[in-house]
């Protein structure tokens, strides 16, 4: 039976799900107003089949819409010119549509369009340092590919690249998007790269937030549940076909969005830690930093936990998840944690995630990214881990 503590659930968006559902969203806008603003990424769903059925179906129920794009991951300048181009226009609900840099835009849009302000206003650790009140014009989010779980989370991740890079969120309750739509068809033509480092982003988020000192019955249940979907979906998707690789987007739309979840109820760990500046100071994607640091920050925390705290809860939760991606319940927690590991590994090498080298990650910038975690946080990593002990974690990855 669970200890029963202490804790508290953030509000969550209505949950459209199922394959075709893209087709409702025009209906959705509506219920929402007249005039709407689509947000989007660069490429994908713009150039994909469902874009044109969107327009028609605006167009069918007399819908005024702008539309804008978000290319690559968006930035405060980006994001403070497409407030001012759009403030005063009386839109009624914000669209955001593609990955999680799409909707993060779209988020951060939605938060600011009433006032007009600028998203430095209140961005955390560098920005003004004012208190955000909204309101917020209403956010659909429509996520095209299965990894961040933005759409059910309360923040915008906004990121300036260079040597005085940085990776921040807006946050706030009232940037929840009201709907999430999760139609797994949107994934269909998702490059193989783009899905795997994706489907290893979430797959991070769901483990981080397990065994995360926050976790509760409630994020504990839809964790295990995500990390049973991965577990059943991850390679049907990138590498079935037919009905196999549908089912496979499906678990992994349904894994995606239980990682918003877990992640905004109860936190995520080192890896997520060191993806802040990685993401800042290089241009390597967050999917990508995820995959590849996953295996070796397991590993480390593990090891940290049975050296320093063998008596540490975590250590039962890895072993737990180990025998969940095993599907061997008869496994003893040693052989369980041993089998996490090395199947975290197998994986990564099968997907064929890339290094931190392939984007000019070097061992004089170990110093660097270690001190940009040591002064954010790692509280909610399972234990704090040493400057040297996440320098090792760069290394095994480099």
């Amino acid at each position: 039976m669970h200890r029963l503590g202490r804790f508290d659930v953030a509000s969550l968006p209505r949950v459209i799900f199922g394959p075709g559902r893209v087709q409702e969203l025009a209906s959705i806008i509506k219920s929402f107003g007249r005039r709407a603003l689509v947000v989007t990424g660069a490429r994908s769903f713009r150039s994909g089949a469902h874009w044109p059925g969107l327009v028609d179906s605006l167009e069918k129920h007399k819908i005024e819409w702008d539309h804008v794009e978000i290319r690559g991951e968006p930035s405060p300048p980006v994001i403070d010119n497409m407030v001012d181009r759009f403030h005063g226009e009386r839109i009624d609900v914000v669209a955001g549509i593609g990955g999680g840099s799409a909707m993060d835009g779209a988020k951060a849009i939605a938060g600011l369009l009433p006032s007009g302000d600028s998203v430095m206003d209140y961005l955390e650790g560098v920005g003004r340092g004012r208190t955000y009140h909204g309101p917020a014009t209403p956010l659909i989010a429509v996520p095209t590919t299965a990894g961040t779980g933005s759409e059910a989370t309360k923040n915008a991740v906004l990121s300036r690249q260079g040597d005085d890079g940085f990776k921040k969120s807006f946050r706030h309750p009232l940037l929840m998007a009201r709907v999430a739509l999760l139609d797994p068809e949107l994934m269909r033509d998702l490059p193989r790269e783009l899905m795997a480092s994706q489907a290893m982003d979430a797959l991070t988020q769901l483990i981080e937030s397990y065994v995360s000192p926050n976790a509760s019955p409630f994020t504990d249940a839809l964790a295990l549940s995500g990390i049973e979907a991965a577990r059943d979906g991850l390679f049907a998707a990138i590498e079935g076909a037919g009905e196999k690789s549908a089912a496979g987007r499906a678990a992994m739309i349904y894994a995606a969005y239980c990682s918003g979840i877990t992640l905004a109820q109860a936190g995520l760990g080192v890896v997520h830690c060191l993806a802040s500046p990685l993401g800042a100071f290089f241009p390597i994607p967050h999917g990508v930093v995820c995959g590849t640091l996953l295996g070796a920050a397991t590993r480390m925390n593990i090891d940290a936990i049975q050296s320093r705290e063998p008596n540490h809860p975590a250590l039962r939760r890895y072993a737990r998840i180990g025998r969940l991606l095993s599907q061997d319940p008869a496994q003893t927690d040693t052989r369980a944690l041993t089998w996490l590991t090395d199947t975290l590994d197998k994986w990564i090498r099968r997907l064929k995630i890339p290094r931190l080298s392939a984007y000019g990650v070097s061992t004089d910038d170990f110093p660097r990214l270690v001190a940009g975690c040591l002064s954010g946080s790692n509280k909610t990593n399972p234990l704090v881990l040493t400057g040297a002990e996440m320098t090792e974690i760069l290394t095994q990855r480099l």
